[in-house]
């Protein structure tokens, strides 16, 4: 599984996302992200690991003080997780675009600890640090402060704007989003891929060049 990380992080999102569709093994419109979620990081390129999810709060009213345990408790999941992770973290009080679920010093954690990137279905901060760390940042946006931000649960299935994910799902994405990659057929998907760029390469091709017809369209397009 390890050697193909890096064949899958050659491949942009959505030619994978084709690729997959030629597995036939879910319906089209399932396994990805909605236009909320935003690679704030696309610099970086793709990021492609497996999931750790966690659900946290930090927009609750009461005044009671995080626990410094809860945070070992989740640094020591992903340090005992598989490699590359992608720390994923879905908000509990219903107030995502308030909610701040990592900045500079947690995500200089994660990645010390073998995360390649951070899911979450809220917003994160420290934007220019995390950028020099190299560290992926997917969410809906930025906002300065972490709240009152508590670890309420760790291994949990969790929906991050419209993406159902479990615990060890192999998740790929970049600037066009964030994919859930099925289990079965992994090992074919790189060909699968190389198969949809040149389909698409030779069709935009032809629709460049002079021999480009409208009346061959449809043909050229299924075939």
């Amino acid at each position: 599984m390890r050697e193909l990380i890096p064949l899958l992080r050659a491949i942009d999102t959505p030619t994978l996302a084709n690729a997959i569709e030629l597995l036939d093994l879910r319906h089209p419109t399932t396994g990805f992200s909605s236009a909320e979620l935003r690679h704030l990081t696309p610099e970086l390129g793709v990021m492609c690991g497996f999931a750790l999810t966690a659900e946290v709060e930090t927009m609750s009213a009461d005044r009671v003080p995080p626990s410094p345990e809860k945070f070992l408790e989740l640094y020591r999941a992903l340090e005992s997780a598989p490699k590359p992770a992608v720390v994923v973290l879905r908000e509990v009080t219903g107030l995502p675009l308030y909610s701040a679920h990592a900045g500079e010093v947690m995500s200089t954690v994660f990645k010390r600890l073998g995360a390649d990137g951070l899911v979450s279905d809220s917003a994160v901060r420290d934007l220019p640090e995390v950028r020099a760390l190299g560290f992926h940042y997917f969410a809906r946006g930025t906002v300065a402060s972490h709240g009152n931000f508590r670890i309420v649960r760790i291994g949990s299935p969790v929906t991050v704007c419209g993406l159902q994910i479990s615990p060890g799902d192999l998740l790929h994405g970049d600037v066009n989003g964030l994919i859930q990659v099925p289990q079965n057929g992994r090992e074919r998907l790189p060909g699968l891929a190389r198969e949809v760029r040149e389909r698409e390469q030779r069709l935009l091709n032809w629709v460049r060049s002079e021999d480009f017809q409208m009346t061959k369209l449809l043909d050229r397009m299924t075939h």
